[in-house]
């Protein structure tokens, strides 16, 4: 048998094994990982995270019946019971057991929730829905549209407004169709722009948000809308990401203090490469976007106290988890940053899409759903100490 001092150091250097994140950064320490919605009833997935002035943390998701309970093998993102939920926390740790009801869209089911804060401290909220539509009504519908092998055709987005903390919501509000978009949506209009990602109040008061469109070339490309009134219009800028080969989709866009816009894009068809792209004139315009070195997907910028940058996304690679890295506050360094590995536990690839927020001065709360040995769905979140 061991002496007892032995397994003590052995139990103690265990404990700090727990609490250390694998990678090269020292900055990082991880204090613990937490769930913060499940219910095996329910597919839940794709948070997005706030935190309001009075220290108050909200976090939305979508939320959808688990199939496997009506017998059903296969999981879906796409669902026409899809609903918009949140719940609240005052220590990031803690969460209301039961999730309030954000939006039910009337025709078909919701998805991505992705809040912005405010400087005013309203809330943003933008989604995008899909429509079930029967065999005999596909025929009728004008083409063309984008639909999935379950039957639902592509509603394409809406934002949502609260003025009060997010007890009550306004809209939803319709953005514009944008030209590459070459779609119609179920109802037979010009589809109304989308995307999944985090948008940005500049430091102008603009919000800046990259948006999606099915174009030409059978692909998807990214582009950028600007709005002048707290999201209530939106004005088309410029493109921002675009390729007869790749394809591009949801995207978090950024600003950094010197102003450059920089928008962080997920793809397809290009072996899962994170991308980067980047506007120093304000968002009128956009540089060639370029490969940030890595794979991961999709993306999320957090701007630390001392302006560096925590960048987070899903590895939806053996061994399936979260990850990040810290740029500088430019978001120069993306390609020699080093990696930090949250979490290598997911038990499939059907995890991610991280959203991280400040809980103080140097804890921040990532976000993401995530599933043990491909169960339950559930958003969990990960707390780390950055110094």
């Amino acid at each position: 048998m061991k002496p007892l001092r032995y397994l003590l150091i052995f139990n103690f250097l265990s404990c700090i094994c727990i609490f250390t994140v694998h990678g090269s950064n020292p900055d990082v320490r991880k204090i613990k990982d937490i769930v913060i919605y499940e219910d095996p009833m329910f597919y839940s997935s794709f948070p997005s995270v706030i935190r309001k002035a009075d220290g108050e943390l909200i976090v939305a998701f979508r939320r959808a019946p688990n199939r496997n309970i009506f017998g059903e093998k296969d999981y879906s993102h796409v669902d026409p019971n899809s609903y918009l939920m949140m719940v609240r926390s005052t220590d990031g740790e803690t969460w209301t057991k039961e999730p309030e009801l954000i939006y039910a869209h009337p025709f078909g089911g919701s998805q991505d929730p992705c809040l912005l804060q405010l400087r005013d401290g309203s809330i943003l909220c933008t989604s995008y829905g899909w429509a079930f539509v029967r065999p005999e009504g596909l025929e009728n519908l004008k083409k063309p549209f984008s639909m999935v092998s379950n039957g639902a055709v592509f509603l394409g987005g809406y934002l949502l407004i609260s003025k009060d903390g997010g007890k009550k919501w306004q809209g939803p509000v319709y953005p514009p169709h944008i030209a590459p978009e070459i779609n119609y949506n179920a109802y037979g209009i010009p589809l109304p722009a989308f995307n999944r990602g985090a948008l940005c109040e500049g430091e102008s008061g603009d919000i800046f948000w990259v948006v999606a469109a099915g174009d030409s070339t059978h692909n998807s490309s990214v582009h950028l809308l600007i709005s002048t009134d707290k999201g209530l219009r939106w004005t088309y800028s410029c493109p921002v990401a675009a390729d007869s080969k790749v394809t591009f989709n949801e995207t978090s866009v950024y600003e950094t203090p010197k102003g450059d816009i920089v928008a962080f894009i997920r793809t397809a068809n290009f072996e899962d490469q994170a991308c980067i792209a980047r506007s120093t004139d304000g968002g009128k315009t956009f540089g060639k976007w370029e490969s940030m070195g890595f794979q991961g997907h999709p993306l999320n910028a957090l701007r630390l106290p001392d302006n560096r940058v925590l960048l987070t996304y899903g590895y939806r690679h053996k061994p399936f988890g979260i990850r990040a890295r810290i740029l500088n506050a430019e978001c120069t360094d993306f390609a020699t940053a080093p990696e930090i590995i949250i979490r290598d536990d997911g038990g499939s690839s059907d995890i991610g899409y991280t959203w991280p927020v400040l809980l103080d001065h140097n804890r921040v709360l990532v976000t993401y759903y995530f599933n043990k040995e491909n169960g339950t769905r559930h958003i969990a979140g990960t707390i780390l100490e950055i110094n």
